[in-house]
Parts: C-alpha cells; structure tokens; sequence
C-alpha cells in the first residue's frame, strides 16, 4: 500500500505545481493579443452553438499536444468578455440614459455574470470531480490525473456563450415583447430562459465526460430536470425572469 500512496501524493503535488505555474502564465497572456488565435476562437464560438461535440474532441488533441486538458490561451476569455460589454452597453444605450449607471452595468455583468460566478461554478465543479468522480487507478503504475482548475474554468465559458447569446442577443431583439405584460411575454420569457439553462447545462456535462478518468459524470445532468420541473411552475405563477432582470438594472424604463 505505501507505494501506491506515495505515488498517488507524488503525482497530485506534479499536478498542483503544473497547474500553479500554468496559471500566471495565462494570466500573463491576457495582455499579448499577438500570441492569441483569434480565428479558432470564433470557431469555437460557433460549433458550441451548432456542434458542441466537435469543440470536446479537439479538447483530445490538445490533451495529446499540449499535454494538458486546459487552454493555454486566454482569447476565448477576452472576446467573451468584450461581447459582453458590448452587450451590456447596447442594453444600456436602449434603456438607461446615464452614462454612471452604464459603467456599473457593464462592470457588474462582466463580474458577477461571467467572471466571479463562472470562477465559483468552476471551482465546485473541480472540486467535485477530483473529490469524487475520478475512477481508481487499477494499479500503482498508472499515473494519476486530475481535473485542472483552468479546465474547469474552461467548461464554464464553453457552456456560458451559447446561453450568452440567447439571454444577452437574441434577448436584447425581443425584449420589448418579452417585458411586456401578459401571458404570453410570461411564456416566451420563460421558454428562453429555461433553452438557454438547459443548454448550458448539457455543455458542462460533455466538458467532463471527455475526461475519460472521470466516471458518474451523469451526475451533471440532473440540474436538467430541476429545470424542467421548475419551468412549469414559473410559468403558471406568472412570474417574467425577463422583466424582473430589466426592473433589477433598469427600473425607471421596464
């Protein structure tokens, strides 16, 4: 048995020391826009939404290249970003006419809709898989892996942008239907609402079944069906996801 410890704890401190250095380096990169692919970005970007499965199985090839599971590049990060300011601002542009108020929208949905929120998803997640949803090693030969938090981080930003472009674009266009009163804007809202959670959802289920060191992953399907339970009942309360965010950032016009 010793052996088999003393590897375990070997090999996760050889992880831990590749994700600490992997991590400022990625950081460092934020600024170089010269070292990012810009164009597999927005590829990327697309087959989330129209193929998911096909970004996962180039997430293989980079596991085989790179030797690590994580992107080495920040570019998805940084355009996602800047979508959603853009975003943020054309909402503003169409229903707030202060520019103070423009600056705390922009700046409070980047953070706590995609960066702080997308860092506490990532590390229950990351948590959750190394803690209990890796497979045991069969022998004291193979080399133990785990799930690197900037995996993590890169499953919830795959998973993020498709339902970006629902709740944030295809949203901004329907808005005027979709805060107005009645059943219907109540419906729709709430239709949008619940594709868009479904969706992501699912993403983050396939970003860990890729793992093949994972197992149970299945386990990241069951918020689907809370969705779906509570999706009937939001509806027949009345309430409007859509016209409750509006009142929350822009009272005095929704």
């Amino acid at each position: 048995m010793l052996p088999t410890t003393s590897k375990g704890r070997a090999s996760s401190s050889s992880t831990s020391r590749v994700n600490s250095s992997t991590i400022p380096q990625y950081l460092r990169r934020i600024i170089k826009w010269q070292q990012m692919d810009i164009e597999y970005t927005f590829w990327q970007m697309l087959y989330l939404c129209t193929s998911p499965k096909v970004v996962y199985q180039h997430t293989k090839f980079h596991k085989q290249t790179k030797n690590q599971w994580a992107r080495d590049d920040p570019a998805f990060v940084v355009i996602s970003s800047l979508l959603l300011a853009v975003a943020a601002l054309a909402y503003c542009a169409a229903y707030d006419h202060s520019a103070g108020h423009a600056v705390f929208v922009v700046i409070s949905v980047l953070l706590f809709h995609f960066l702080i929120t997308g860092a506490g998803l990532a590390t229950c997640c990351w948590f959750l898989t190394n803690a209990y949803l890796r497979e045991e090693a069969p022998n004291s030969h193979v080399v133990e892996q785990r799930v690197e938090w900037l995996y993590a981080f890169d499953v919830h930003c795959n998973s993020f942008f498709p339902m970006f472009v629902m709740l944030y674009v295809i949203h901004y266009f329907l808005s005027p239907l979709l805060v107005a009163h009645g059943f219907i804007p109540v419906l729709l809202s709430n239709l949008l609402f619940m594709v868009a959670a479904l969706y992501y959802h699912y993403l983050n289920f396939l970003g860990y079944y890729v793992l093949p060191f994972l197992e149970r992953t299945t386990f990241f399907l069951y918020p689907i069906g809370l969705v779906i339970v509570l999706s009937p009942i939001l509806i027949l309360s009345g309430f409007n996801p859509s016209r409750y965010l509006m009142n929350v950032y822009f009272s005095q016009r929704a």
